[in-house]
């Protein structure tokens, strides 16, 4: 009984250590960053230079609950975004 337990531990800890692996590398790293964007999105302010997933450059003129009106140039072109349509804000406030 003592060796057949013996076999399987071996047989089975590879499959452990990977899953392991897999957790520490792909989903703790997965969580921390989807906490901090959440918090991002969280601390958004009126005036805050954003820039979104398709790449265009403006500042928050309105926040509600699930959206956000950018202004993108002197010519004051307004647009409404989701907030998830936020990729990363590039300062604090202007």
């Amino acid at each position: 009984m003592n060796g057949t337990m013996g076999a399987i531990l071996i047989n089975v800890l590879p499959f452990v250590v990977v899953l392991a692996v897999f957790y520490f590398l792909m989903i703790v790293p997965e969580k921390k960053r989807k906490k901090t964007y959440q918090t991002m999105i969280e601390e958004l302010r009126v005036h805050d230079e954003i820039v979104t997933r398709g790449g265009i450059v403006g500042k928050i003129t309105n926040i509600e609950e699930k959206y956000v009106t950018i202004e993108t140039s002197n010519a004051k072109t307004k647009i409404k975004f989701d907030k998830s349509g936020i990729a990363y804000k590039t300062s604090k406030e202007s």
